[in-house]
């Protein structure tokens, strides 16, 4: 079929004017024939319509021009594609009447000019539909009949939630695309009843029996085709066909690439439910005109831009236009990742520079913060894994404590306006060295109140889909068939999403001030059993079925649960009721030196001429004994786990909020 026309498109366009000329003098000629034999009209009738055809030709070619059809590509047609044809030819129809009244001529005129842009609309659609169907034809008659048959065998059979535009459109694109790797089985939604059906696809209402009915059906996969920002509709969605046993699916936009032609329309995918798109909360909203007004046109570094909080907070500044972003990083891939996604999105509009350099390296800082004159500096470079860092403590506080000192040091020096710190809940009554050095690093920036730069620290929990995080994790258990492995089934965590994260840290920088130290509403607690439990679901299979969970033990340095952030004692309300301020006392300078003193024998011991024994276990047990001295709050976590199970002390998932007291 495709032989048959020039790939030049300018040739393809006048292939088809002349097809629609033949087929408007085939109109014509029909209509003369009949008006001859049937109304029996006389020849000087007959020769004064036939001298006007020519003018019908020409009004009719002229408004399909003017209109677009021939820009259209018609193996992709639609109804919006056909409506159109048959409006040009209605408009063509009205102008050749108006400029024939003004000739001063009407008679049958009328009659048969609104005969030929019948019967030509009718012939030019039914050339169209033709058109699609043999191209559709002739790309299967190329396959041999084996491939067909297998292609068609190995498609994926969908019910698709939304019998909407949407949904119908949906099911329309997989049908007529021959490379489509799903089969459309059935539509459920409310509105329709049991007998509907849309293009001969059947519609199920969505009722009490639905699940029985898709089990009962040759569905392997259920496609959400509908509006999903309703977080109790998501829920109740997701909980309601996760007993079908199929894989949930959703159907929507991909991101906008910034730079593109508006006028191309973009793409929809079917992409797998995200453990995102089911948390069980309303998602955070956060004020972006704030945040547009500070950080728009400034120069911004990130340390550890390439990691998932950096990264995040990289394509959230990106959005508002910073007159320079800097990614500061060690590890050169992941820098290079974020790098690319940027250049890809913005191009030459957005003033990026990647740096790799250690934050262990003071003098390399020295030279970089000279270099770009930073005036807003998000610090996030860390090492943040507890269990690895139970192994590697000196190495926590070489580049998390003291990393995080020559960031503070290079700051003040260079006359950074504002410098916040990335901490964690973690942080709260640290139970092992990763958490200590997270607090030692928020007492590193908060004890410089007497500063001209604004030094301050945001504290969350845990970060969904974070690198080395539990779903990460889960997800690759689960593709490998199993188990999916925990740590302890009573374990309760708070969770967070990375652009709500990066979004809050970039509201609390906004109207940080001296000393700040920021605490995130987590929301509700989220039991990590039940996160697994979900994510199996998601994937169309059975906990303890297909899937088995298994209990392996708590790590090293491991909580059952994290302390409770958001204790009413010691927070107070800032205009987001989502971050709150910690009212507890910072330390001053003095104070800080003597601890990162202590810290610093630490490191040397590791490079000095002492006994073999201290090197075991990466120096764990100098540096875990340093820690204690220095940070009060630290305790071991056997002490604490078992304190709680003791008193019973454990969060309430469904707990209300506790009242805050307000900032004055």
């Amino acid at each position: 079929m495709e032989r048959l026309w020039s790939k030049d498109p300018d040739e393809r366009i006048a292939q088809l004017i002349l097809i629609d000329s033949l087929i408007a003098l085939f109109a014509a000629a029909f209509v003369m024939f009949f008006y001859k034999c049937c109304l029996e009209m006389a020849d000087g009738e007959m020769e004064f319509i036939s001298e006007r055809i020519m003018l019908f030709f020409m009004c009719n070619v002229l408004s399909r021009i003017l209109m677009g059809i021939y820009r259209s590509v018609w193996r992709y047609a639609n109804i919006y594609s056909y409506s159109r044809l048959v409006v040009a030819d209605i408009v063509s129809g009205i102008a050749y009447l108006v400029i024939d009244h003004f000739c001063g001529e009407w008679n049958m005129n009328v009659i048969y000019i609104c005969s030929v842009v019948l019967v030509c609309d009718l012939a030019t659609l039914v050339t169209r539909f033709l058109y699609q169907s043999m191209r559709y034809g002739s790309y299967l008659l190329m396959k041999p009949k084996e491939v067909q048959d297998r292609r068609e065998l190995n498609k994926i059979n969908i019910a698709i939630v939304g019998a909407g535009d949407t949904g119908a459109n949906l099911a329309e694109d997989l049908r007529r695309n021959p490379h489509s790797l799903y089969r459309p089985i059935c539509f459920i939604d409310k509105k329709y009843s049991q007998d509907t059906n849309i293009n001969g696809i059947r519609v199920y209402r969505e009722d009490g029996n639905i699940v029985e009915t898709i089990k009962n059906l040759p569905v392997q996969e259920i496609v959400f085709a509908l509006n999903l920002d309703d977080t109790d509709k998501k829920n109740d969605l997701f909980q309601l066909y996760s007993q079908t046993g199929c894989r949930l699916r959703v159907y929507d936009y991909p991101e906008k690439v910034i730079g593109s032609d508006p006028q191309q329309e973009q793409t929809k995918t079917i992409r797998d439910i995200s453990i995102e798109d089911v948390l069980f909360r309303e998602p955070i909203t956060v004020n972006n005109a704030i945040t547009k007004e500070f950080y728009h046109d400034k120069v911004i570094l990130i340390s550890g831009g390439g990691g998932s909080i950096g990264s995040g907070l990289c394509r959230t500044i990106a959005e508002l236009m910073p007159k320079r972003l800097i990614i500061l990083d060690i590890y050169e891939n992941n820098a290079y990742d974020i790098q690319q996604e940027l250049v890809r999105k913005y191009g030459k509009s957005l003033h990026l520079d990647v740096v790799i350099a250690s934050v262990r390296d003071a003098k390399r800082l020295d030279e970089i913060f000279e270099e770009y004159k930073p005036e807003i500096v998000f610090h996030a470079a860390a090492h943040k894994h507890v269990p690895l860092m139970e192994d590697s403590g000196c190495e926590a506080i070489k580049n998390n404590v003291f990393g995080t000192y020559n960031m503070a040091n290079v700051a003040e020096k260079h006359g950074v306006k504002r410098f916040v710190l990335i901490s964690t809940d973690k942080a709260v009554n640290p139970t092992n060295i990763m958490g200590a050095s997270k607090r030692l690093c928020e007492m590193v920036v908060r004890c410089r109140k007497d500063s001209k730069t604004d030094f301050a620290a945001v504290r969350f929990g845990n970060v969904l889909g974070s690198n080395g995080s539990v779903i990460p994790l889960f997800k690759r258990q689960i593709e490998k068939g199993g188990p999916v492995t925990i740590t302890d089934k009573r374990i309760i965590r708070y969770f967070m999403t990375i652009p709500e994260a990066c979004g809050l840290v970039m509201e609390a920088g906004a109207m940080a001030k001296k000393g700040d130290l920021f605490v995130l509403d987590m929301g509700k607690p989220v039991k990590i059993l039940d996160l697994a439990e979900n994510m199996i679901r998601l994937c169309g299979l059975r906990p303890y079925q297909d899937i088995d969970i298994v209990e392996i033990g708590l790590r090293p340095g491991e909580k059952l649960y994290e302390e409770l952030l958001m204790n009413s004692d010691t927070l107070t309300k800032t205009p987001n009721n989502l971050i709150f301020i910690e009212k507890e006392d910072s330390l001053t300078r003095e104070e800080v030196e003597k601890k990162l003193q202590i810290l610093r024998t630490v490191v040397m011991v590791q490079t000095s001429a002492e006994p073999k024994e201290l090197a075991k276990r990466g120096y764990h047990d100098i540096v875990l004994k340093s820690i204690k001295e220095i940070v009060p709050t630290f305790h071991d976590p056997e002490e604490v786990n078992q304190k709680v199970l003791e008193e019973g002390t454990m969060p309430v998932l469904s707990g209300e909020k506790p009242q805050i007291a307000t900032a004055s």
